[in-house]
């Protein structure tokens, strides 16, 4: 297999809390963990991006201004982002970007020069994970509070959290189903460096 040469993150419950149709970037907070994991990642010269679907747009909720003003001050906070991609299609739309189709990530992986088996995906939805296998991707689903027992039941790799998804990726594509944090115990509780 090949290594992993660029992972994805779906944005919103998985790099930053979820705030539903965010127009304000001051709302942007960075989940547990998430500053460490894209640290790990750069510093192995695996390249980042942020995928989001954004069906506010469609709905006249937000702008494009206001969804490029957040993801801006989300690359202020855990940046720099090679790509980030948008989709700003309604549910109903039929567009080939909105997970689970696999369009955008597709997308995403060719702006970084990256194949599907090169590509990792992390998401905390089903809609992250069956893009992923639709696109030939590596998908690691991370739940989080909105993330439905039967989804983790149906994902081809489970993390507990963001940092054990990317630790697994660190020498090439999941190998495990549920992929287990293997640092001792004591590191496992302990934030910070």
């Amino acid at each position: 297999m090949s290594p992993v040469k660029a992972v994805l993150f779906d944005r919103d419950g998985t790099l930053v809390e979820d705030v539903p149709n965010n127009a304000d970037p001051d709302r942007v907070r960075p989940v547990e963990g998430a500053r460490e994991a894209l640290s790990l990642l750069r510093e192995r010269g695996i390249r980042t991006g942020a995928v989001t679907d954004q069906p506010g747009v469609a709905g006249g909720l937000l702008t494009d201004a206001d969804v490029r003003r957040v993801n801006h001050r989300v690359d202020e906070l855990l940046g720099p982002f090679d790509v980030f991609a948008v989709c700003p299609h309604g549910p109903d739309d039929g567009c080939h970007c909105r997970r689970p189709q696999p369009g955008m990530l597709l997308w995403a992986g060719g702006r970084i020069c990256t194949g599907p088996a090169e590509l990792a995906v992390i998401g905390s939805t089903a809609a992250d994970a069956e893009a992923a296998r639709r696109a030939g991707a590596h998908g690691i689903l991370v739940p989080d509070g909105h993330t439905r027992p039967e989804e983790a039941a149906r994902a081809d790799h489970v993390a507990p959290d963001l940092l054990t998804a990317v630790r697994a990726l660190l020498d090439g594509p999941p190998k495990g189903r549920v992929l287990a944090d293997e640092r001792p115990i004591r590191q496992a509780f302990t934030t910070g460096p």
